[in-house]
């Protein structure tokens, strides 16, 4: 098998396989947390480097938010099983970045892998992403210029595939709808929560010799847990959430 063909199957298989196989990059993160211990030592820093990491993780799930709510119906979905892509969006933040979700996505791992202040940790997460993402990106890229053909070509041309360029910016062609973000990235933003606050538990194992919940995660917790219930019942129950064309 010639290696586009190659690169192109893998991304596929990955990309239906996108939501799941990351939890094997969080058992990774859990093991390292061996290693954990409070950055000098000191409890105070260690409060102040999960804020960071949780503020980095959320500038990611921001990215995403901004790109979510400007996209029309059928497209940047969480379809897995084939590609999927009834137009192509070139406007909004797709003029200054071709993959702004895997964008976010990045972001959102970043905080994570940060988490346990492990420099190597960080550097084994960069690694396993670009792997894993080059192939998907491979695989849609492949599958948007057999579908669009020059309309791709010349976007693509004039457009960086994971560093914004943000001189080049394009007001998008649909208003924000904050319906569209809340019914589609309460998952994400349940799971940036929850994972730091395993993470946390977890390091506290290892540094106190016992199980431990630090309050101000537990509140972040509760509050996160609430808002998944809500959004989540509003989306499978109601249609409260739901946008024309969205």
């Amino acid at each position: 098998m010639a290696l586009r063909e190659e690169f192109e199957n893998a991304g596929n298989w990955l990309f239906r396989w996108r939501s799941y196989l990351p939890l094997a990059v969080i058992g990774i993160f859990l093991l390292a947390l061996r290693e954990y211990e409070y950055p000098g030592h000191n409890e105070y820093l260690d409060h102040l480097w999960e804020t960071l990491c949780l503020f980095i993780s959320f500038i990611g799930l921001g990215i995403r938010i901004f790109t979510i709510g400007h996209t029309p119906k059928g497209t940047s979905g969480r379809n897995t099983k084939k590609q999927i892509a009834d137009t192509l969006n070139t406007t909004g933040i797709y003029s200054i970045v071709r993959n702004p979700l895997y964008l976010g996505n990045f972001f959102m791992g970043l905080g994570i892998s940060l988490f346990a202040h492990l420099w190597w940790l960080t550097l084994i997460y960069i690694l396993i992403f670009w792997l894993y993402y080059e192939r998907i990106i491979f695989a849609e890229e492949a599958y948007l210029r057999n579908k669009f053909g020059d309309e791709y070509l010349k976007w693509a041309n004039n457009t960086p595939a994971f560093i914004p360029k943000f001189s080049q910016y394009k007001k998008p062609n649909l208003p924000f709808s904050f319906k569209n973000v809340l019914k589609r990235e309460y998952n994400g933003f349940f799971a940036v929560i929850f994972v730091l606050f395993i993470m946390e538990t977890v390091g506290e194992i290892f540094v106190e010799g016992r199980l431990e919940f630090d309050m101000g995660w537990l509140i972040i917790l509760g509050i996160g847990f609430v808002i998944w219930v809500v959004l989540r019942s509003l989306k499978k129950y109601t249609n409260v959430l739901n946008v024309k064309d969205r």
